[in-house]
């Protein structure tokens, strides 16, 4: 019989130690198909959902091949955000805090938005392991403020979005100067296209692991509302009566949209904080704060805020506006029914969006159509539908249609006249069809 435990991958007593204080028992699938590779120093690309425990999919051995004896930097963990970097080296000190190792295993954490002055200042003894963005760390070996070239291990994190922002460059020009040797960790919840490029240039033969081809967690409910030219926050109001939520995310696929957005939520007495990108770093820091004290019960957001960063206790995902491409809808109600919680994600929808949802169905998500009307949800029928039956014409009617003459002057009651027309032309159509046959 297999274990499945974290007692199979020999970690030693400080760590076995943090895992108790973490409350981890029994390692997620990811975690047990990725660790004995990365423990043999294999490199490794790790595809799974938000939430099936990546982070420490790859900290855990990292920490376990920790050598301290080396003051030097061994391990480097690259994030896209600052925000989703800080999220990480939160998780690091507590591996070290509840090891006991706060003097023995030392980490930093190079971001944007600090001085950069004081952040060389603490590099003068290097770090065994570096958390950061891409950018500041490049920065900081630029500044020969440290050096990376020590390192046997490199992670990128979220490397879709590394990817979608723009600062996969930023990545390159580090392992250009790190040694060719360096086990390479890639996580990401999608892998694109462009990445096989990058892979091919860095990575010989790496373990691939795909967690889940399930596009959102089986504990996840999928209503659609059609908008029907109505205003989305009177809708959205009309939502808040009914679901309750520990904490709903609303997401806007612009800041423009998402800022107009909470201004009227505000305006109709909904408590409602604000993230996006177009915040100034201490902002977006003050609302991540908020959010964790509870001070908001929902939060409109943009994609970035989709992306990395933990927001726990998500109960509900709104779409106010549907996005344009798929992976971005999985991003987005990924946020919820975690760990096997349940819920609920809700998309207002036009006309505009059906193909999406088309796509995702045929993918295997499942839509429940719904309306909402004084604080109560009903079951309702596809918009679609409705007008797919009436934009289908038949052969016919287009034939019919086509042989019309055309007035050059309007007169009153052209219209009913033209149909008329059609009719009696479809008419004549159809009898010479079944007379042929």
């Amino acid at each position: 019989m297999e274990i499945n435990k974290f007692e199979q991958f020999s970690f030693k007593p400080e760590l076995m130690h943090a895992l108790e204080k973490l409350h981890f028992t029994k390692p997620t699938e990811i975690q047990t198909k990725v660790i004995p590779a990365i423990l043999q120093g294999k490199s490794v690309i790790g595809q799974s959902h938000t939430g099936s425990g990546k982070t420490h999919a790859y900290l855990l051995p990292l920490f376990q091949q920790m050598d301290v004896s080396k003051r030097e930097v061994q391990f480097v963990i690259t994030a896209p955000t600052r925000e989703l970097a800080m999220q990480i080296y939160d998780e690091v000190k507590k591996i070290i805090r509840f090891s006991n190792q706060e003097e023995k295993w030392i980490a930093k954490l190079l971001v944007g938005g600090t001085d950069k002055q004081r952040m060389m200042e603490k590099l003068k003894e290097p770090p065994h392991i570096i958390v950061g963005t891409p950018g500041r760390i490049l920065d900081m070996v630029k500044e020969e403020a440290v050096s990376i070239f020590t390192a046997s291990s490199f992670v990128i994190d979220e490397a879709d979005l590394m990817l979608d922002l723009g600062f996969i460059n930023e990545v390159d020009q580090l392992l250009l100067r790190a040694k060719p040797s360096i086990q390479l960790l890639v996580f990401s919840a999608t892998i694109p296209q462009r990445l096989e490029h990058f892979f091919k240039k860095y990575l010989e033969n790496p373990l691939h692991v795909k967690i889940g081809d399930e596009l959102s967690p089986t504990t996840m409910e999928h209503r659609l509302i059609a908008v029907r030219h109505r205003n989305k926050a009177n809708m959205i109001m009309e939502i808040s009566k009914t679901i309750h939520p520990y904490l709903a995310m609303i997401f806007a696929n612009s800041k423009e949209h998402a800022n107009e957005l909470a201004g009227e939520l505000q305006e109709k007495g909904l408590d409602a904080g604000i993230l996006h990108g177009g915040l100034s770093p201490r902002e977006r820091k003050r609302v991540l704060k908020d959010i964790q004290h509870l001070r908001f019960q929902y939060i409109v957001a943009t994609d970035l805020a989709a992306r990395g960063i933990d927001i726990k206790g998500v109960s509900h995902v709104i779409n106010a506006d549907i996005p344009k491409e798929e992976e971005f809808y999985i991003h987005r109600v990924g946020r919820t029914a975690r760990a096997g919680l349940e819920g609920t994600a809700i998309s207002l929808y036009t006309e505009d969006d059906i193909p999406l949802i088309e796509k995702l169905e045929d993918k295997g998500l499942t839509f429940r159509f719904f309306d909402v009307k004084n604080g109560e949800w009903k079951e309702a029928h596809p918009w679609n539908k409705r007008n797919l039956r009436t934009k289908t014409t038949t052969d016919v009617e287009k034939e019919a249609w086509k042989q019309v003459r055309k007035t050059k002057k309007v007169k009153p009651g052209y219209k009913k006249k033209m149909k008329k027309q059609q009719e009696q032309i479809k008419k004549t159509l159809i009898r010479k069809k079944k007379y042929k046959k």
